[in-house]
């Protein structure tokens, strides 16, 4: 076998995580990577399984990978991820060209199945182990993902990710204190906490481990010189609780950026989704939180069409949307999940013509709300931290400002720098700006 790989992503940021730690590890096993899959000895999926569409997209990458296999069978596929841990007892019978599949608890025992004597068809599947713990291969330099916690402990009726992650488990704070100071001396400005239910952090420690709490981990690392940012994703409006808003308030480098998923407006469909908060918890969060960070962008997710939403309950979503004037949201039409308590509500299904239609006037709701909030961006002057080159123009810079928001601006930068652009306009998505060679010469 040729040692080249080629690893596709799908899914959220903790896949995001992992791959890099996938790449970090072969890496050190002697293994190049590959722009393309087609030339690669290893092809590897790192796979997600929140919503039918990814799976669709993902055996069709699959089904091509096995067309080069069939040119050269020396060619290993591997699948990992949280679309292999939940078909575990299916993924050979289903797909005999797969070498070896391993779920997110098990991306270690990938260079044990690589450095074995026969690579016969193996499976690990078992919850064991942070990939946090592994080399890793950043996508950029100056930032950096860190996993401090793996599974999670909740029971919403729709989320497959406690089968595919299992229960929480965290990481000891000393432990994390030291990767992100060793990042930072690597180069590091801006660090991603992650984690399944992240502000739950420090309940689950492993025996012997010193505990310590979300709040503590951020001041903690707020005060590593070098350290600019910090972000994290994506905590529980359960758990948000006054120390983590203060910390917004309190530290330089927690950025001025919170992402709290509502999921719906309804307190009948929050119960059902047992979401544990009802509408009425959630708006008193987003209160306490705009009460102590005026400027905070707050962005969330939404789902459309969960089994037995009434045009009652979905008006009351909007309400609530309306009422937040969300920064921004991530909006998803209802998939049900495999072994998921909501998949069994079948008579209950919401219609696909009425949830596009429900979709449609929530995304309406969302841009224009998250449009009046960007504006309120323009006229001033904000640290932008370089990305590289502009997706829409080639001759201007993308970055972002500490709120999340994107900017494209025109300047002169290198990518990881943190420059002054001054924001021009601004729309749902994006701002614009000119960076300020007089502001820049004085910072």
């Amino acid at each position: 076998m040729s040692k080249t790989f080629h690893v596709t992503t799908f899914g959220c940021q903790m896949n995001e995580h992992d791959s890099e730690r996938m790449k970090g590890m072969l890496e050190s096993l002697g293994y190049t990577e590959t722009a393309e899959q087609q030339d690669a000895g290893l092809i590897l999926f790192n796979t997600c399984s929140i919503r039918e569409k990814a799976d669709s997209r993902f055996i069709s990458y699959l089904q091509l990978a096995a067309s080069y296999k069939r040119r050269d069978p020396e060619i290993v596929i591997g699948v990992g991820g949280c679309w292999a841990q939940s078909v575990k007892e299916d993924v050979f019978r289903r797909f005999p060209f797969v070498d070896v599949a391993f779920g997110p608890g098990q991306v270690h025992k990938l260079a044990e199945f690589l450095t074995s004597e026969s690579l016969t068809a193996q499976g690990f599947f078992e919850f064991e182990g942070f990939t946090g713990h592994l080399p890793e291969k950043r996508a950029r330099s100056f930032q950096s993902w860190v996993q401090i916690s793996v599974g999670c402990n909740m029971k919403c009726s729709y989320c497959i990710v406690p089968s595919t992650r299992g229960r929480q488990v965290d990481r000891p704070l000393d432990e994390l204190v030291a990767e992100v100071r060793a990042q930072v001396a690597e180069g590091v400005r801006e660090v991603t906490l992650l984690g399944q239910n992240v502000n739950a952090y420090g309940r689950e420690m492993r025996a012997g481990a010193g505990r310590g709490s979300f709040a503590q981990l951020l001041h903690e690392l707020d005060a590593i010189d070098g350290l600019d940012r910090i972000r994290y994703t994506s905590p529980h409006p359960q758990d948000m609780k006054e120390d983590v808003v203060l910390a917004h308030a309190e530290l330089d480098s927690v950025c001025p950026h919170m992402h709290l998923p509502l999921q719906s407006g309804s307190s009948r469909i929050l119960k059902a989704m047992r979401r544990t908060y009802n509408r009425e918890r959630f708006l008193d969060r987003v209160a306490l939180i705009r009460e102590h960070n005026p400027d905070i962008a707050l962005t969330t997710d939404v789902i459309v069409g969960f089994p037995g939403e009434t045009e009652e309950d979905f008006a009351e979503t909007l309400e609530v949307c309306e009422a937040v004037g969300f920064d921004g949201a991530f909006t998803f039409i209802y998939s049900p999940r495999r072994e998921t308590e909501a998949a069994e509500l079948v008579a209950d299904f919401v219609g696909h013509e009425v949830s596009v239609e429900r979709m449609d006037r929530l995304v309406e709701v969302i841009q224009r709300r998250a449009g009046e909030q960007a504006r309120r961006f323009v006229g001033r002057t904000l640290d932008v931290l370089v990305e590289g080159s502009s997706r829409t123009d080639a001759a201007r810079l993308r970055g972002r400002i500490g709120h999340g928001k994107v900017v494209n601006f025109s300047g002169l930068a290198e990518p990881g720098e943190i420059v002054p652009v001054a924001i021009t306009s601004a729309t749902s998505q994006t701002l614009a700006g000119e960076m300020s060679l007089l502001a820049r010469a004085l910072t």
